[in-house]
Order: structure tokens, then C-alpha cells, then sequence
């Protein structure tokens, strides 16, 4: 017993979320049809922006990184609890299960500054219109899009290189449908407080520093358009920026109750269902708030639904 404590495992296995009952293969058919939704939704979003000149701005540029992120953040995590769920082979690779981390980690921090970024573009689009071209110009909507990538996948490098180095040792079960560092290292067989902090740091940095960013962006916004005369300018404004509350609201409040919690309080039934709803339905539910609330996107798609036809 002793030896088998001290093992090195460099195989795990994710525990799910779902088990053979019929209400949770329900479940699962529901995840699969929501991951089949969030796929169309956001590929079409993408090549709507990228088809049509006239959404050939920077708002719109930025909501197609956003849409590129959650197609790529579902195909992380949805596709592999499929494949366990439907073979019955639970188990992942420690490289696999880094490379997850890695995707996972890096597309959640990318979509945390991509989201600041969509908060001050509305904020000069609404505060500073005049000096719009200049503040949002190509150069400065493609710099601060590179930046949300680069930032995003330096976080996944560091903590999934950290998570890696770790030994592993004991029990296999990893109590969560996907490799997340928090439910990793609860597996780990030495002492991981000081990752832990560092974690919590790079959590501050990752969510409370563009919160603050978006905060300071929509108090001025807020600011403007009381000053506003025009009944039909306040009501265009607040539609501009409610969508994009919408989806901050939904992200960072569901990301800060997985990562800002204490460990002590820490339940992997409720880390579980908050990460169904960050990682499986915000990616469908986002570009649902913005092509059903926003007039030149419904356009684009009945343009080129026509044209296709």
C-alpha cells in the first residue's frame, strides 16, 4: 500500500459530471446539442464580421476574437467529456491533460482583456466620438486584440507548466469533466500553497484588473449619456452597451466564484455546474445577446443569407 501511495501517475481520471441515469443522459444530450448550437452560432459570427465590409469596424472586429474564443474554449472542454462519457474510458494523459490546461486557462484570460478592451471601445465610441478613428484606429484595435491573446496564453503557459511539475501520487480521480488546476492539485503529493497563491494572484491580475477597466469605462459612458439632451441618443447608447454588460455580468461573476474563493470553501459539485455555465452555455448565450439585439448583425446574416441562396 505504501508502494502504490507513492506511485508516480501520469494517467488520470475525470470523474464527469454525468452519470448512465436516464435524467443525466438527458443531460448530456442537452450539453451536445447547446455545444452544437454554440458552434454554428459563433462560426457564423465569425465569418459574418469576415464577409461583410460593413462590419469591417473595430466593435465588430473585437466581437469576432470574442466569438473565436468561445469556439475554441467549448471545443476544449466539450468534446473530450463526450468522448468519456460516450466510451466509457475516462482516463487522460498528464500531457493531454497539460494541454488542456494550457487552452483552457489561456482562452479564459484572453477573453478577460478582450472584454476590457470591448468596454473602452464603447466608452471612446460614446465619450469621445470625434477622436474615435484615431483612438479605435485599426492599428489600435489590432495591437489591443494581440495583446488579449498574448496575455491570455501566458497565464496558460506558466500554470500549466507549474501544474506539470508537480508529482502525483495516490488517487487518479480528478473530481471534475475536465483538467482545471484547482482540481488538479488536490491530487498532488507535496505542498502546493505556494502556487496556490501565486494563482490567486494571477486571478487578481486576470479578472479584477479588467473589471476595473470596464468599471471606470461604463461609470463615464453612464456619466454621458445623462449629460445627453436626446431622449433617442440615451436609448441608442444604453443598447450599444447593454449587451456587452450582459456578457461581463454572466463571465466574470461565474469566473470569480470558481477562482476567488478560498480552498476551504471550495465544493467540486459547485466548481463543477459553474464551470458548465462559463465554459458550455456563455459561449452559446453570447452570440445569441448580440446578433438578437444588434440590427447590423441581423442584417449581415439576411445579406448573405440571400446571396447564398
Amino acid at each position: 500500500m505504501e508502494m502504490d501511495r507513492n506511485t508516480f501517475i501520469s494517467v488520470f481520471v475525470l470523474l464527469g459530471i454525468f452519470d448512465h441515469s436516464p435524467t443525466h443522459t438527458f443531460l448530456f444530450a442537452l450539453v451536445l446539442g447547446i455545444f452544437m448550437v454554440t458552434f454554428m452560432g459563433n462560426s457564423t459570427m465569425v465569418l459574418l464580421i469576415y464577409l461583410d465590409t460593413q462590419l469591417h469596424t473595430p466593435m465588430y472586429f473585437l466581437l469576432s476574437q470574442l466569438s473565436l474564443m468561445d469556439l475554441m474554449l467549448i471545443c476544449t472542454t466539450v468534446p473530450k467529456m463526450a468522448f468519456n462519457y460516450l466510451s466509457g474510458r475516462n482516463t487522460i494523459s498528464l500531457a493531454s491533460c497539460g494541454t488542456q490546461i494550457f487552452f483552457y486557462v489561456s482562452l479564459m484570460g484572453a477573453e478577460c482583456f478582450l472584454l476590457a478592451a470591448m468596454a473602452y471601445d464603447r466608452y471612446v465610441a460614446i465619450c469621445h466620438p470625434l477622436r474615435y478613428p484615431v483612438l479605435m484606429s485599426q492599428k489600435v484595435c489590432g495591437l489591443m486584440a494581440a495583446s488579449s491573446w498574448v496575455l491570455g496564453s501566458l497565464d496558460g503557459i506558466i500554470e500549466a507548466a507549474v501544474a506539470l511539475s508537480f508529482p502525483y501520487c495516490g488517487s487518479r480521480e480528478i473530481p471534475h469533466f475536465l483538467c482545471d488546476v484547482p482540481a488538479l492539485l488536490t491530487l498532488a503529493c507535496t505542498d502546493t500553497l505556494t502556487f496556490e497563491r501565486m494563482i490567486f494572484i494571477c486571478c487578481i491580475i486576470m479578472l479584477l484588473f479588467p473589471v476595473a477597466i470596464i468599471i471606470a469605462s461604463y461609470a463615464r459612458v453612464i456619466l454621458a449619456v445623462i449629460r445627453m439632451g436626446s431622449g433617442e441618443g440615451r436609448r441608442k447608447a444604453f443598447a450599444t452597451c447593454s449587451s456587452h454588460l450582459m456578457v461581463v455580468g454572466m463571465y466574470y461573476g461565474a469566473a470569480m466564484f470558481i477562482y476567488m474563493r478560498p480552498t476551504s470553501n471550495r465544493s467540486p459539485m459547485q466548481d463543477k455546474i459553474v464551470s458548465v455555465f462559463y465554459t458550455i452555455l456563455t459561449p452559446m448565450l453570447n452570440p445569441l445577446i448580440y446578433s438578437l439585439r444588434n440590427r447590423e448583425v441581423s442584417r449581415a446574416f439576411m445579406k448573405n443569407t440571400v446571396l447564398g441562396d
